[in-house]
């Protein structure tokens, strides 16, 4: 499981970078890169959406009794 938190880390955090960059500089990475492919774009969200749902185990997670 600790592996796939991981991977759903990295997909938030990358998420995460892209809502600055379009806070900050009005620039959306993932239109960027995927210009006119919107059901792709639309793909990328919903994973990163899911990735954050993963990630909300880990604020619940009792990470003293994880490394035991």
């Amino acid at each position: 499981m600790a592996t796939i938190q991981k991977i759903a880390l990295v997909f938030t955090i990358i998420g995460a970078i892209n809502w600055g960059l379009i806070g900050i500089i009005d620039f959306n990475l993932v239109e960027a890169l995927f210009g006119s492919m919107e059901i792709l774009e639309r793909i990328i969200y919903a994973i990163v959406g899911i990735c954050g749902l993963i990630n909300i185990g880990i604020f619940f997670m009792d990470l003293d009794h994880e490394s035991k």
